[in-house]
């Protein structure tokens, strides 16, 4: 009789440790796939990309769009919570200073179309010029995505563009990358005018992923 009674005794506990795993196992929460995680995250990037197109309708905000965006999808890498109402309240404190350096960048866009009107006109030495200012646009543009993918609220873009005028030198690599990714914008924009919204989410995680190797070397 008293071994039945140790016995009994002896079971319960483990019975229910056993029942106490079992109810901590079907709670514990599934991982995500590796496929499901970067499916989601280039269907964040894309949706991204629509937010930055339509923040930067008013012309000279593209800056603080990116600089949005970029961080917007920083915390979804990151696993941070965030939405809309976060990417609106970055986009606001970014367009503070922001919108002075996307009316730079027009600025600079009207003086390279002066220098393609000098190429077609023929005038000596058009082609050269031509050719400096386009190249000079194409780094402004990389600089500027490098400049938008590390914004931090209070940060001055004028340091920004600068630290990023130089990273843009010294990593020809990273460069040729946001290249490219405005390569594919414009052809995106040339064939099928829509597509190049949601592309622009891909160019924000491109400088992204450009600027966090450079931190990692």
């Amino acid at each position: 009789m008293k071994a039945r009674t140790a016995s009994a005794s002896a079971s319960a506990p483990a019975s229910a440790s056993a029942s106490s795993s079992s109810s901590a196992a079907r709670k514990r929460p599934q991982r995500e796939s590796v496929f499901a995680e970067r499916f989601g995250l280039f269907a964040e990037c894309l949706l991204t990309g629509v937010w930055i197109a339509v923040v930067s309708l008013p012309v000279v905000t593209y800056p603080a769009a990116f600089a949005a965006g970029a961080r917007h999808l920083r915390r979804r890498t990151t696993h941070q919570g965030g939405g809309w109402r976060e990417f609106v309240a970055d986009f606001r404190t970014a367009v503070r200073g922001g919108w002075i350096a996307g009316l730079a960048g027009w600025a600079a866009a009207a003086a390279v179309w002066v220098d393609v009107q000098a190429v077609r006109a023929g005038i000596p030495g058009g082609p050269l010029v031509g050719a400096v200012g386009l190249f000079a646009l194409i780094g402004l543009g990389v600089a500027g995505l490098r400049a938008a993918a590390v914004w931090e609220p209070g940060a001055s873009w004028r340091v920004l563009l600068a630290a990023a005028g130089r990273r843009t030198v010294l990593d020809p690599a990273g460069s040729f990358l946001l290249v490219g990714g405005l390569a594919v914008v414009a052809c995106s924009a040339w064939f099928v005018a829509p597509l190049a919204v949601p592309v622009l989410g891909a160019v924000a995680a491109a400088a992204l992923a450009v600027e966090e190797r450079g931190r990692r070397r």
